[in-house]
């Protein structure tokens, strides 16, 4: 590790690859596997994830704006790359340029796209996103067919996908729900299927229902939150066991570190940073953090959660400010001035999970990793 950085986020190769295998062993060879990394793959680094992925048993790319695709391309990374976002009329020439394939459901971008193959002499590759639920992105049922039949008559655009998305499988142990959306999108597919119209990747599945129904596999299956080690949520883990599945074995692949910047010791009765929110009641060892909400620490972690230091937990004393919070260590002998100290990940026998994070701050451990700050550095182990 270099000794000059103040904090640091390590991403472990094998547990990237671990997870990747887990997931290809519920969905099996003859599938594509997307690894998702947009939002800096979940906060873990678009780059170095995208890297380690492709290397490993990824097939494609998913990400959610055509920039991040475009930053795919121009770090040499030539794989299918799928933007799930929307792309703004003006970025579809560049995007076309960069070979990158299209979440659709405008009739306008498809236009605008086949302009633009033509006059570039290229061939776009476009997934159709249906509604069948989330009332987010996509298009009903009663204009899917007008709009596929317009992509298979352009000489330069590929109806190549057609996919959708859950609304709620994460959150509840009654799918019902889901089971409604996936009669929905099966309903499209019979559309298209009775219209004449063949399309070759049929994708709905994220990674908790990758984990949960295998019927929602189809062509390919769209793996996030699960590729970095994390379980969607709670429900989902409860609902593999309700389901009489063995729950597949993920490993956290980010630990988030950084080092003590100053050590004092403050008396009893001294109120601790901004707003004197806290107030000691011993003469107290305080070590000071150089992380802070400005680089993706939430602030509702004020006076709530731990870090580890020399393995061991140390309460957080006073606000999270934007660059600075402070650390209680009375009870932890021999800590030094740069110390090394972990936010978020295991040190020795102890650890501290995204998941007890986001119950700290009232949140999900999605919110957690995703607002790391990009800026600090991604180191591969």
């Amino acid at each position: 590790m270099k000794s000059d950085l103040i904090q640091w986020i390590e991403l472990d190769r094998s547990a990237l690859n671990h997870n990747l295998r887990q997931f290809r062993s519920l969905i099996g060879k003859r599938r594509k596997l997307l690894a998702m990394v947009k939002a800096n793959a979940y906060g873990h680094g678009m780059l170095e994830t995208a890297r380690m992925a492709v290397a490993g048993e990824a097939d494609w790319l998913g990400v959610h704006s055509f920039e991040e695709g475009v930053a795919l391309r121009d770090a040499g990374l030539l794989d299918p790359v799928l933007v799930v976002g929307y792309v703004p009329l003006a970025g579809l020439e560049e995007a076309v340029r960069q070979d990158l394939r299209f979440v659709v459901y405008n009739r306008e971008t498809v236009l605008r796209l086949d302009k633009i193959c033509q006059k570039l002499d290229k061939q776009a590759y476009l997934h159709l996103k249906v509604e069948t639920g989330t009332y987010r992105q996509g298009i009903e049922h009663k204009t899917l067919i007008a709009l596929a039949k317009g992509i298979r008559s352009s000489s330069c655009l590929v109806l190549e996908g057609i996919s959708s998305h859950f609304a709620n499988i994460e959150d509840t142990t009654d799918h019902s729900y889901a089971r409604f959306q996936l009669k929905n999108f099966q309903e499209n597919l019979t559309l298209l299927d009775d219209a004449g119209i063949q399309v070759p990747l049929k994708h709905m599945s994220c990674s908790a229902a990758a984990m949960l129904f295998p019927k929602t596999h189809f062509d390919m299956v769209r793996v996030g939150i699960g590729l970095y080690g994390l379980w969607p949520s709670r429900e989902t883990y409860v609902s593999c066991l309700m389901k009489k599945k063995v729950p597949i074995r993920l490993r956290p692949v980010l630990n988030w570190k950084s080092r003590i910047a100053q050590l004092k010791t403050v008396p009893s009765g001294a109120f601790i940073g901004y707003g004197c929110t806290y107030r000691v009641t011993r003469r107290t060892r305080l070590a000071l953090v150089p992380v802070g909400y400005y680089d993706g620490y939430p602030r509702d972690l004020s006076n709530v959660a731990h870090v580890l230091t020399k393995g061991q937990r140390a309460p957080l004393r006073g606000r999270v400010a934007m660059n600075y919070f402070a650390i209680d260590v009375t009870d932890i002998p021999g800590v030094k001035l740069e110390e090394e100290v972990v936010l978020l990940g295991r040190m020795d026998q102890d650890e501290l999970t995204a998941e007890t994070m986001a119950g700290w701050a009232g949140t999900i451990n999605y919110e957690i990793v995703a607002r790391i700050n990009p800026e600090i550095p991604r180191i591969v182990k």
